[in-house]
């Protein structure tokens, strides 16, 4: 139970981190574009304890359940806006306090408009719900009768989402994303550059018995410098080069035997999978990077995580990575393991976590960040706004296909973690 209890623990504080991290980035976008922030908060929506910033109004806090996190920013509303918002928002102004049935009758809509109405000046800040009763709000601008009604919803809508130009919602949207992978990659050069990295070496651990590479005479220390007329760099080239040839090959390989450069005529064989092989397996070696080369390396994890998503989208591969692909649950289980072995190891699963939220996110599939970028630049090449309805209709689409992944996800990490073992 101990073990549980911290396991369930550390899943909850690292989801924790990577979303805040990711809703910091939309937070601090919508603060330096001069958008209202309602809320930005830990953990699921629900009861909270919270407390509001005297200088922008935004409130923050602790949730009861604190897995993730949220913001809250004004003006993210779907669809075209209300014709009537202006003269809504003129006449709850000038009478100060207001509701759905007064409203309605003010302005000659029904109940339910009136109420939709009020929504969205409320989400804008225009007004606020009153305290002493659930059915009011008090505006929370200034107006007289004089004020035209399109001034005074311009200045309201100044500080939402909606005044922005695309270039910068697209910013906002992306700063989550940006957020993620910024943080993967500053935690990856660190880690490298601090404690450097174990990969595999030209050196050969063990020749296989009765290869291509034993008959040759490779053995155990040899270091592999060529094939054929070509320099090996490392193992990856060494492993594409075999690739390109044919079981039956002949094949010059050079190597290095006690400072000695050599050369053997190898004949290349067939591993159980009929992928061309010459038997040899590579030792490994630690290499301490300068921290230019730690941040290069990190660039290459970073497109290998890219790479890797990205085959969820391929039918010849999709299996596959489904199979290899981890829900919360798992991912809970290889947190809780990687926080036990130090915290280098937590360090380094926390920003390969990191980038994986920032990159799935990317996905051009509402309601994720991708999906909503891809929504705006609809709307700027046909230069109108999408439906309200197609909109929610499309983010509800996606959220299925979304929700069907990570629900079959979760139930293959049940088996793998608690069934099967």
């Amino acid at each position: 139970m101990p073990d549980a209890i911290s396991t369930i623990l550390w899943g909850v504080v690292t989801f924790s981190i990577l979303v805040v991290l990711h809703e910091g980035g939309h937070f601090l976008a919508a603060r330096a574009f001069g958008v209202k922030v309602h809320e930005f908060m830990v953990g699921l929506p629900g009861p909270a304890i919270r407390f509001r910033s005297k200088r922008n109004g935004t409130a923050f806090g602790i949730t009861a359940i604190p897995l993730g996190g949220y913001v809250r920013i004004a003006g993210m509303e779907p669809g075209l806006e209300d014709d009537l918002l202006a003269p809504a928002l003129r006449t709850a102004t000038l009478a100060r306090r207001t509701d759905a049935n007064r409203l309605a009758a003010d302005i000659g809509v029904d109940v339910e408009r009136a109420s939709t109405l009020l929504a969205t000046l409320a989400d804008w800040g225009a007004l606020v719900p009153a305290v002493d009763d659930e059915i009011s709000y008090l505006a929370t601008l200034e107006a007289d009768t004089d004020t035209e009604a399109t001034v005074l919803l311009d200045h309201a809508r100044s500080v939402t989402y909606r005044a922005l130009s695309k270039p910068k919602r697209i910013t906002l949207l992306s700063m989550g994303v940006l957020t993620n992978l910024f943080t993967a990659l500053l935690v990856f050069t660190v880690v490298l550059g601090v404690w450097g990295y174990y990969t595999q070496s030209l050196t050969l651990y063990d020749v296989q018995p009765d290869s291509g590479a034993d008959q040759a005479g490779l053995q155990p220390g040899d270091r592999i410098a060529s094939i054929g007329e070509k320099e090996i760099d490392d193992w990856m080239m060494l492993t594409r080069e075999v690739a390109l040839r044919q079981p039956g090959d002949r094949i010059e390989v050079g190597f290095v035997r006690n400072g000695e450069f050599r050369t053997a005529e190898v004949v290349v064989g067939e591993s159980e999978q009929g992928t061309p092989v010459i038997g040899v397996i590579s030792d490994v070696e630690h290499i301490d990077p300068s921290i230019g080369e730690a941040a290069i390396e990190s660039v290459r994890l970073t497109g290998m995580v890219f790479v890797a998503i990205g085959r969820f989208f391929s039918p010849e591969t999709f299996q596959e990575s489904v199979e290899g692909a981890r829900s919360i649950v798992g991912i809970t289980v290889e947190v809780a393991a990687a926080a036990r072995m130090g915290p280098l190891n937590y360090a380094w699963i926390v920003a390969l976590l990191s980038l994986s939220l920032g990159v799935m996110n990317i996905l051009p599939i509402p309601p994720l960040d991708g999906g909503k970028i891809a929504l705006e630049i609809v709307e700027a090449v046909t230069g109108r706004p999408l439906s309200r309805r197609f909109s929610l209709g499309l983010s509800l689409s996606g959220a299925v296909v979304l929700f069907s992944l990570i629900g079959y996800l979760m139930y293959a990490d049940v088996v793998r973690y608690f069934i099967q073992n």
